[in-house]
């Protein structure tokens, strides 16, 4: 969206009073301002500023303790600018209100290496230098909640007046017992061009899955699997019940999933996955075995929180095993069947409670080295990989900070600076989680993931 296009926005739009301007920091947390909209031009043309430091804040809004980004350079600020999507409706707040989304940058125009925004941008800046484009498209699953009493109930349904305390997977009843909801919800994605395709209810207690389409541009998925967890969680309160994509708010059932499937063209548009029948190309392949080499190292960008290795656990529709094979939902990288012009990749690790931008960024990132690098993947499994002895990810937090901080891939993919700042993010997060019951360490995150 050109400036004057988002200056046009507000003038066409005289019943919206206020914006809001947001950044994502690094658990994907939206960080920024209310603006009354009179200021939206001066917004649009010289962007606002805020302390670099939010951006690593960690879960509960906190600064880090050590940062350097804190005192020891005096909490300067950054210089953050509207994104090209420009103004979106927030169609969860009962005032006609706009959000515009906005990424850091530093004083002398460079891009903040810190802003996950940028992270990915990076990346995608690789694929862009070889002639290749992404084609990305996510599945996003979370849990509609009523957390209103001592314990995490599925909310009671506005048609039926009754609470259903059972897993209703692929159920058109369940859909249909919350239907006022998924109709806002699917306008409201609407008017924010945000692609939402299918949705189905899921195997935990009111859990259910709406695919985003896949889309060319990379940066605007990410954008969306952003925009859409904001939405989701914000349209849920209005109708009196949470929505959270939490990674496992109920120990008995399955957690909830980011599912990413991603295909690369060529300057022709052509898919180089594609070998023309069901087992794809060799550089499908390499970008398997790039995955897979990056899988344990980035395991703390799949599995950001402390209550994520609750849902990486075997048997719970999780992968654990590093593992690749075709048309295989227990394998962590499965190459689904269908026509040979679609042949992609779906990584399945990912909860739902991911930064979206880090979580894109790592697997296009880790593909990148395995086309650079030629190197075959071991043969693809078969059957069950929960059964078959392999490695595995780590089963807890503290084994992914440690991987994450002495690996040799991550500076591959990422900037030292957010290396540094997730890791400080991260060792702060543990310590003071360690300090909480169980029950509070669920009511921190089924908000704010």
């Amino acid at each position: 969206m050109s400036s004057l296009t988002m200056k046009n926005y507000l003038r066409k739009h005289p019943e919206i009073r206020t914006f809001r301007v947001a950044a994502c920091d690094l658990n994907g947390q939206p960080r920024g301002k209310r603006v009354p909209s009179r200021f939206g031009d001066k917004i649009v043309e010289d962007g606002t500023r805020f302390p670099m430091s939010v951006l690593n804040l960690d879960i509960w809004g906190e600064d880090i303790d050590d940062s350097p980004l804190v005192f020891e350079t005096g909490d300067r600020d950054g210089v953050l600018r509207p994104t090209e999507r420009g103004f979106l409706p927030m169609p969860w707040l009962e005032a006609p209100t706009a959000l515009l989304p906005i990424w850091m940058f530093r004083e002398d125009g460079r891009p903040y290496e810190g802003d996950p925004r940028h992270a990915l941008r990076t990346v995608l800046d690789g694929y862009t230098a070889r002639g290749l484009t992404p084609v990305v498209a996510v599945e996003l699953e979370f849990f509609l909640i009523d957390d209103s009493g001592r314990t995490l109930e599925v909310p009671i349904s506005p048609r039926s007046g009754k609470r259903r305390k059972a897993a209703e997977t692929m159920s058109i009843r369940a859909l249909d017992a919350f239907d006022t909801f998924f109709t806002d919800l699917y306008d409201a994605c609407e008017a924010m061009d945000i692609p939402a395709d299918t949705a189905i209810s899921e195997a935990g207690l009111g859990q259910f899955e709406i695919n985003l389409m896949h889309c060319d541009d990379a940066l605007r998925a990410a954008d969306d699997a952003w925009l859409f967890k904001m939405l989701v969680k914000g349209l849920a309160r209005s109708h009196g019940f949470a929505a959270s994509f939490m990674a496992k708010p109920y120990e008995d059932y399955s957690g909830s999933g980011m599912h990413a499937h991603f295909s690369v063209l060529d300057r022709n548009g052509d898919n180089i996955f594609d070998d023309g029948g069901p087992l794809g190309t060799d550089v499908l392949r390499h970008a398997i075995q790039g995955c897979l080499a990056a899988m344990k190292d980035s395991a703390l960008i799949f599995a950001p929180h402390l209550n994520s290795y609750d849902r990486l656990v075997p048997e719970a529709h999780a992968p654990t095993g590093l593992c690749w094979a075709y048309e295989n939902r227990t394998a962590a990288l499965r190459v689904p069947s269908g026509a040979p012009s679609a042949r992609r990749i779906e990584h399945r690790v990912s909860g739902g409670d991911v930064n979206p931008y880090l979580s894109l960024a790592a697997i296009l990132g880790a593909a990148l080295n395995g086309i650079e690098d030629g190197i075959a993947p071991p043969e693809p499994i078969t059957g069950n990989a929960y059964a078959i002895e392999m490695d595995h990810m780590p089963d807890n937090w503290s084994d992914a900070i440690t991987l994450f901080e002495e690996s040799t891939i991550m500076p591959r993919i990422f900037h030292a600076e957010l290396i540094r700042n997730y890791l400080l993010t991260k060792k702060q997060e543990r310590h003071y989680m360690a300090e909480l019951s169980p029950k509070e360490q669920v009511e921190i995150y089924l908000d704010t993931v």
